[in-house]
C-alpha cells in the first residue's frame, strides 16, 4: 500500500532561510531541504521525489513500504524511529500516513492546549488568584497520574464563591494556536464537519468556536449563581470516554467510517479519541501520548494536520 512521507515544521531558522536558495539562486527543491534524511528514508523504498505542501516548511514523498508496516505500529518500527530521531534534532517532524482516503471527513478536535495556546482553567484560575493550586492537580490530570473527572471537580470547587465576571476576563486573554482558524475554514471548505469536544467549559469554547468556524461543540458546565462561581459543575463530566463517544456518535451521524475521521489533542484525557480515529494526532503531547500515538506535532503548528492530510499551502483557506 502506498504511503506518504510528511516532513513538516513551524520554526524558520536563520539556517533554514540562507538554504533556500542555491548557489544558483534558485528556489532550493524538496530533495534538497531533505537531503539529509535521505539514508533514514530508504527503508521505506521512496517512489519519488520530495515535492513541496508549503514552501520551506512542509513536503512530502510517496514511498511503498514493505507489506508488514502499518503505521498504527510506527512507535515500535526500528527504521521509523530512527528517522524521526535524525529530524527531531533539526526541530522537524515526520509522520507517514496512507494515501487511501486521507483526506478526511470529520475533524474532532481538543481545545485547551490544542486549538488555544493555553490550559484555560488554569488561566482563570490565575486571575482569581489560586493559579499554583490549581495548576499542580491539572499537570497531574494532562500526564494521565490522576482522573480527570476528579481532577475538574477538585479544582472547580477551588473556585467557590469567586465573581463570574472573571469568566469575561478570561475570554479576553485566549490566545489561539497559530494554524487553528486555517485548519478548520480548510477542512470545512472541503466539505469536512468540523467540532471542538473538550473538557473545558462551554462558555470558552462558544467563542473559541466561533472564531475559527467549528460546526458545533460539547464541554463541561460551570454553574453560576447569582454571579458567582458555585464551586460545582454540572453532571455527567465530559471526560475521556465521552470524547470517543462523541467521535462515534458524529460518524454514526454521518454514515461515515471511523477511517474518514481526524482528531487532535495534548493530554491523557485525548487518548481514546486520538486511537479511535483514522488520523489521530498528538499536538505537542504529554508524555503518554507521546508512547502511545504514532502521529505527532511537535515542531508543527496546527497546518500540520492539514499537511498529513495532504493540502498544500495553496489550497489553504483564512490564512
Amino acid at each position: 500500500m502506498s504511503h506518504a512521507i510528511v516532513f513538516s515544521t513551524s520554526k524558520k531558522h536563520v539556517s533554514c532561510k540562507s538554504t533556500l536558495r542555491s548557489k544558483k539562486g534558485n528556489l532550493e527543491t524538496a530533495d534538497s531541504w531533505l537531503k539529509r534524511f535521505w539514508p533514514e528514508i530508504q527503508p521505506f523504498y521512496p517512489q519519488s521525489n520530495a515535492q513541496w505542501l508549503h514552501y520551506g516548511l512542509a513536503a512530502e514523498i510517496i514511498c511503498k513500504p514493505h507489506k508488514s508496516f502499518k503505521v498504527s505500529k510506527a512507535l515500535k518500527t526500528g527504521s521509523f524511529l530512527a528517522l524521526r530521531k535524525k529530524t527531531s534534532v533539526s526541530d522537524i517532524d515526520v509522520n507517514i500516513v496512507e494515501l487511501k482516503a486521507r483526506r478526511k471527513k470529520l475533524l474532532i478536535a481538543d481545545m485547551d492546549s490544542t486549538i488555544i495556546t493555553s490550559e484555560s482553567l488554569d488561566q482563570l484560575a490565575q486571575i482569581a488568584g489560586i493559579g499554583c493550586a490549581v495548576e499542580a492537580i491539572t499537570k497531574r490530570s494532562i500526564a494521565g497520574e490522576i482522573d480527570f473527572s476528579e481532577a475538574l471537580i477538585d479544582r472547580v470547587e477551588l473556585l467557590a464563591g469567586k465573581p463570574s465576571k472573571l469568566l469575561e476576563a478570561l475570554l479576553d486573554q485566549v490566545i489561539l494556536t497559530d494554524g487553528a482558524v486555517s485548519l478548520v475554514q480548510t477542512m470545512r471548505a472541503n466539505h469536512s464537519k468540523c467540532y471542538l469536544v473538550s473538557g473545558g467549559f462551554d462558555f470558552m469554547l462558544s467563542r473559541i468556536a466561533n472564531l475559527c468556524g467549528f460546526h458545533g461543540y460539547h464541554g463541561n458546565h460551570i454553574v453560576i449563581n447569582e454571579n458567582v462561581i458555585t464551586g460545582e459543575i454540572l453532571r455527567p463530566v465530559l471526560d475521556r470516554k465521552a470524547k470517543a463517544e462523541y467521535l462515534i456518535k458524529y460518524c454514526t451521524h454521518m454514515g461515515i467510517d471511523v477511517s474518514s475521521t481526524a482528531a487532535i489533542g495534548d493530554g491523557a484525557n485525548d487518548l481514546d479519541l486520538l486511537s479511535h480515529s483514522g488520523m489521530g494526532v498528538a499536538f505537542k503531547g504529554q508524555r503518554l501520548l507521546l508512547d502511545t500515538i504514532p502521529l505527532q506535532l511537535n515542531y508543527t503548528d496546527l497546518l500540520g494536520l492539514l499537511y498529513l492530510q495532504g493540502y498544500s499551502a495553496e489550497e489553504f483557506v483564512g490564512t
